[in-house]
């Protein structure tokens, strides 16, 4: 691809500004609004998240993944446990996840530590999620290498026959994570490139936050 090419490509942000005295002094019920002006602004998977987690090796790896829970402790995801990226959180139990709403030039970014949600919650969860994606939770084993399609289709239509539509259990390898932020970053787009950026950071779940401004 033309070097020049992605050189030019450039938009200039106008939509918003960031205010202190708009965002308050803790994170989480600024997030909710944010998340309902997304919501309200008809953004497609607007709860979508890219969680980086890294490995043993300390090399990155990062990929999409769907909010789910909100609260007080923190952003939670469901996955299976022994795929790549829960093994790696399981390693080492960090991890950042960034929000990016491109029709409000917002970006929102979050670092903290990463615990399995308990198995009261994910059980909660489970039952929510459509048939085929209960199905889907016991028909994949996750990040391992397959010969080909067919051998997932076998396995659905295994635990289709064996489960149907009658009660199916969660199974023990899969459930939720959740981030407990130690750091979330408000970036709105501005003129210029000279984007407001407010960050709310502690060192534990226990600490308050305290908020600072960064230079775009």
């Amino acid at each position: 691809m033309d070097a020049k090419l992605l050189a030019d490509i450039r938009k200039d942000y106008r939509l918003a500004m960031l205010d202190e005295d708009v965002v308050g002094a803790d994170p989480f019920p600024f997030f909710r609004r944010w998340f309902g002006e997304a919501l309200s602004a008809d953004i497609t998977e607007v709860n979508a998240m890219t969680l980086a987690t890294s490995d043993g090796e300390g090399r990155p790896h990062a990929r999409i993944v769907l909010l789910k829970a909100l609260d007080e402790r923190g952003f939670t995801f469901f996955t299976n446990y022994e795929s790549a990226k829960g093994r790696q959180m399981d390693h080492k139990p960090y991890a950042a996840l960034v929000f990016f709403w491109k029709e409000l030039e917002r970006q929102v970014r979050i670092e903290g530590f990463t615990e399995q949600v308990s198995p009261e919650e994910s059980d909660a969860y489970f039952v929510s999620r459509p048939i085929g994606s209960r199905i889907g939770a016991w028909a994949s084993p996750q990040s391992t290498v397959i010969a080909d399609r067919q051998i997932l289709e076998e396995r659905v239509q295994h635990f289709e026959a064996q489960y149907g539509s009658e009660h199916i259990p969660r199974p023990v390898f899969w459930g939720g994570y959740r981030v407990v932020p130690t750091s979330i970053e408000f970036w709105q787009g501005r003129s210029s490139r000279l984007h407001d950026r407010l960050e709310f950071h502690r060192e534990t779940e226990h600490d308050p936050w305290e908020r600072v401004r960064l230079a775009p």
